[in-house]
């Protein structure tokens, strides 16, 4: 356990943002594209960004590459080939890096996941969502359950077996049996790492769209609530630690590129919507692939920027910290924020440990299971505002 920290603090992370999608589902608000004849382009413009913002984070090596989406798995052999021999030009790369591929599983045929051992990828997080068909179908997945399941058997017999699978809960009409039956199948499956997230109506997608004209409707807060219960329960019957609010892994398998962002590392994000982040301001690049390509290939990337005051990263770092089964640390705040914001965070923490929502444990705040479920309001009370 304690390894799997040190080691997210030590690094500095790349992730690269792919955008294209077969279709889009009715949830997704990420930035995407369905139109393929951007692809070359996009390649091309990728590896010049590398060149340009290289620098970013630093002469720092890279221990952890996520490529994310998007669809990654969208990419092919070649495209592969060209990122990599890229990456490897530009940044030193560590020997044990985590390298992240995003796929989805109607994408991981046999040709394909043996097409990725040729490159370095060592974990890959599929994005399943469901095993029931009426949930695929509503959300508008690509695969099948069966397609799922297989999916995670190649991984395993290609030699990739840290494995992520994501789920999601809170569909509209969903019972807790059918969450019940989700979670068995995923546990069935025996990969290290799961991340559940409860179904957010985002505004403008698709979903959104629905609940306006009154054709789906939110599952209610008792229910949710009992969604997340579940979860937590049967994971930890399974032997998964929970260890961020949306993410579960047995030990030595944490995401180490997401735990980058939970604890304030260094990282810099490629490809249009990416994020950047070096300690000291944060960047991120246009959602939009024409407006991406052009400001790359003219050598003035279109990029956007927040100067990050101390009380903005304090912010980040209770948000982001309490979110994991590490909490924050009084030290650290003292010696990143100042005794006056530590201060005000002892203050403002108080009458949650009183009421058991939060722990103290030495010099850590950390959620208690019960403040687990009401998180969002424990931090904005922790907030500098």
């Amino acid at each position: 356990m304690c390894k799997d920290i040190i080691v997210s603090i030590q690094m500095a992370g790349l992730y690269i943002h792919v955008p294209f999608c077969a279709k889009r589902c009715l949830y997704c608000d990420f930035f995407s594209n369905t139109e393929m004849k951007y692809k070359e382009p996009y390649i091309n413009a990728l590896i010049k960004e590398m060149e340009l913002r290289k620098g970013y984070i630093g002469n720092e090596a890279l221990e952890t590459i996520y490529f994310g989406g998007g669809t990654p798995s969208q990419l092919d052999e070649k495209d592969f080939g060209k990122i990599f021999e890229a990456i490897y030009r530009l940044f030193d790369v560590a020997e044990q890096a985590e390298i992240t591929l995003e796929a989805n599983p109607d994408d991981m045929k046999r040709e394909y996941v043996s097409l990725l051992r040729n490159y370095p990828f060592n974990r890959v997080s599929m994005g399943v969502q469901s095993f029931h068909p009426e949930d695929l179908r509503f959300l508008n997945r690509r695969h099948d359950r069966e397609q799922a399941i297989k999916a995670v058997e190649l991984c395993k017999e290609y030699g990739i077996t840290n494995i992520s699978i994501d789920l999601i809960y809170g569909l509209p009409n969903q019972t807790k049996q059918a969450w019940e039956e989700n979670l068995r199948q995923a546990i069935r499956l025996d990969v290290p790492h799961l991340s559940a997230y409860h179904l957010i109506y985002e505004e403008g997608t698709a979903l959104y769209k629905l609940m306006e004209a009154g054709k789906v409707t939110p599952v209610d807060e008792e229910l949710s609530v009992s969604f997340f219960s579940t979860l937590i329960d049967r994971l930890a019957e399974a032997g998964y630690l929970h260890y961020e609010i949306s993410n579960f892994a047995r030990p030595g398998f944490f995401s180490k590129h997401n735990s980058s962002y939970w604890t304030g590392k260094k990282y810099l994000g490629l490809g249009p919507s990416a994020h950047s982040y070096n300690g000291i301001d944060r960047e991120w690049n246009p959602s939009s692939l024409p407006i991406y390509i052009e400001g790359i290939e003219n050598g003035h990337p279109t990029i956007e920027s927040e100067d990050l005051d101390l009380c903005t990263r304090y912010n980040d770092f209770i948000i982001t910290g309490l979110r994991t089964m590490w909490g924050v640390s009084f030290a650290d705040i003292q010696t990143k924020f100042g005794r006056k914001l530590l201060s005000y965070c002892q203050k403002q923490a108080q009458p949650h440990i009183n009421q058991g929502l939060l722990l103290q444990t030495g010099d850590k705040l950390i959620l208690s299971k019960s403040g687990i479920f009401v998180s969002d309001g424990i931090m904005s009370d922790l907030l500098w505002v």
